[in-house]
């Protein structure tokens, strides 16, 4: 596991797991400047806790066909990793969003409502940078 700097701790960044690759390209052109969006199908390919902690929040596609499962997701992160970084998800019917606010989701927004409220949690999450 690498070890945190202080520098990397400070990179303002956030996930997206979607394959919606329209949503992902309207994310990216409301981020704004100085925040990186990681678009990722599975957690590991970020790395370990001490990585993905490094995180600002996560944003989950509870529609995504793309083989990710969003329940697994939640199960890996809040179980298996005990990262307790916002998770905010967004479309999926009612009996997933149940599933997935079970799991310990934070927040559930439509497809279109986290595109217009990413600034906003930017700037809660952007810590004063």
């Amino acid at each position: 596991m690498a070890i945190p700097t202080i520098a990397s701790r400070l990179e303002r960044r956030c996930i997206v797991m979607s394959g919606d690759a329209g949503l992902v390209m309207r994310l990216r052109e409301r981020l704004p400047p100085g925040w990186d969006l990681a678009q990722t199908g599975d957690l590991d390919t970020l790395g370990g806790f001490g990585e993905i902690l490094q995180y600002r929040f996560l944003l989950l596609d509870l529609d995504d066909g793309s083989g990710v499962d969003p329940l697994e997701v939640l199960r890996k992160a809040r179980v298996e990793l005990m990262l307790n970084i916002p998770i905010f998800c967004f479309g999926g019917e009612t009996a997933v969003r149940d599933q997935a606010r079970l799991a310990r989701a934070d927040r559930f927004f439509e497809r279109e409502e986290i595109v217009a409220r990413l600034a906003g949690f930017c700037e809660q999450f952007g810590w004063g940078n």
